[in-house]
């Protein structure tokens, strides 16, 4: 059995799909790991990250399979899930022999991994849809736009994509508190990941503009003013917007208190 042991990354996983095409394996007796966890009688291959290789295969991937399914691949890797790339490196592997239509690769679900990919994709791909409505932006007193959160999945990449889009002319940060880690968008430049602990410390305590903290109170005034007290349902308001995100949120935090 031989085993390729990649960095947790879109471009740690691809660069080990290359290696394994590159070198003939038995995919049916191979695995893509991005995780320390031994196998016994593995053959165990460091793969270090090669962006050129990586870049191969995410062409060859849109090209085979489309825009959309190419995105789920990689929603797929953002998830904390042991053998996640494992299940995405099998389903490559079906799709580039089955050839199916753009968008349709993962219908096949009899198939295990495929099965675990669509499923981790979905997972990873409710919570960057959840982020993007519940992320919220405050103006610190330098003008920067400042957000924070805490993510199960590794989704700030497609986070940053998603408002460098919408802001192209805004300078603005997000922080994964979880993973120590920030996406920076200059104004009309390009966005870029760096180490936030000492960072996102620094800009919390700047303090935020007067005109955001009068924003702030005056949309709370206004979610105060149109709830109605005989319909307050706070489980149904929990599901709709889970607490994990609440204390990241303008309108559920006390007048004075930090998002």
């Amino acid at each position: 059995m031989r085993v390729y042991q990649c960095e947790d990354s879109l471009e740690g996983v691809c660069t080990a799909i290359y290696r394994a095409y590159e070198e003939h394996a038995d995919h049916q007796d191979t695995w893509i790991r991005t995780d320390q966890e031994l196998m016994l009688f593995g053959e165990y291959i460091p793969v270090e990250s090669d962006s050129e290789r990586a870049e191969k295969v995410l062409r060859t991937l849109r090209r085979s399979f489309g825009q959309e399914d190419l995105e789920r691949l990689g929603m797929a890797l953002t998830t904390p899930e042991a053998d996640k790339a494992q299940a995405v490196y099998r389903t490559v592997v079906h799709g580039l022999r089955t050839r199916p239509a753009p968008g349709h690769l993962l219908d096949h679900q009899t198939d295990p991994y495929i099965l675990q990919t669509f499923r981790l994709a979905k997972k990873a791909g409710r919570e960057f849809g959840q982020l993007r409505e519940f992320i919220r932006f405050r103006e610190l007193e330098q003008g920067i736009l400042y957000a924070e959160n805490c993510m199960k999945n590794d989704v700030l990449p497609y986070l940053m994509v998603h408002f460098a889009d919408r802001f192209p002319q805004e300078d603005f940060a997000i922080r994964d508190i979880g993973r120590e880690l920030m996406g920076i968008h200059p104004a009309g430049g390009d966005w870029y990941l760096t180490g936030s602990h000492a960072l996102g410390e620094a800009l919390r305590q700047t303090g935020y503009s007067v005109q955001e903290m009068a924003y702030e109170e005056l949309f709370r005034y206004f979610c105060h003013k149109i709830a109605i007290k005989e319909r307050k349902n706070i489980d149904l308001q929990n599901r709709m917007m889970p607490k994990r995100f609440q204390k990241f949120t303008i309108e559920f935090a006390k007048k004075g208190e930090n998002c």
